[in-house]
């Protein structure tokens, strides 16, 4: 049996890398005594996959983890899964919804082809956000980027897929694709607010999204009701 983890990593835990995060999550899976599937040979090590990195410093609200159960364990009650995974996390990390993997589903960075933020700063008004989405009214967006010590100039407009203001104007949405050599929000902050320096713009990653028949898909949807966006931005 194969399960997939949907969870938040929010407040002072965003400044934990994806590697350690990830030991975060063996250390978890061994103190809620899940039975996790291992690999062969002399250093087993626990069958866990995990989804596209989160920059450090960013936080999210749609983080993924697909766990392979042992052969022997015939069920698992996964409702009250969530609640015993999100015990054995330190602070800042909540699991928000489980569900088996279907049968042959791709694997989680394979899958996704777009993801969603949030990006907002102290100094960033309504009027800045407008201004932010005029990015999608340009033919070519070139940004020098620099990527395992090689630098190169990319044209990263067909990276930015959809940009809005949020209802209250204090936040922008931006939903940026995936597939190829990734914009990160630092580097969409860099082009969308030039006048502020990329690291005091906070990021908030929403959703995660596959391809549905040309259409985005949620890749695991949160169940009706449940608000798992921070009350009060930490700092």
């Amino acid at each position: 049996m194969k399960i997939r983890c949907r969870s938040s990593k929010l407040g002072k835990v965003r400044f934990t890398s994806h590697r350690d995060a990830a030991r975060i999550w063996e250390r978890a899976l061994r103190r809620a005594e899940l039975p996790v599937a291992a690999t062969e040979g002399f250093t087993p090590r626990p069958k866990i996959s995990f989804g596209l990195a989160l920059p450090t410093g960013a936080e999210s609200i749609a983080e993924y983890v697909d766990i392979e159960l042992r052969p022997d364990v015939a069920d698992v009650d996964l409702d009250t899964l969530p609640e015993r995974l999100s015990a054995a996390l330190p602070n800042g990390f909540d699991v928000l919804v489980v569900a088996e993997r279907e049968q042959g589903a791709a694997s989680l960075q394979e899958a996704v082809t777009s993801v969603t933020w949030e990006l907002w700063a102290p100094d960033l008004d309504r009027d800045a956000h407008i201004d932010a989405c005029r990015l999608l009214d340009a033919d070519v967006l070139e940004l020098e980027r620099e990527r395992k010590g090689k630098r190169s100039v990319d044209d990263v407009r067909p990276m930015i897929l959809d940009a809005q203001p949020t209802a209250t104007g204090d936040r922008l949405v931006v939903r940026l694709a995936t597939v190829g050599r990734a914009l990160r929000p630092a580097e969409f902050a860099q082009l969308a607010y030039p006048d502020i320096e990329p690291i005091l713009v906070r990021a908030l990653r929403t959703h995660q999204w596959i391809d549905r028949d040309g259409q985005p898909d949620e890749l695991l949807p949160l169940p009706a009701g449940l608000d798992a966006r921070p009350v009060e931005v930490l700092a």
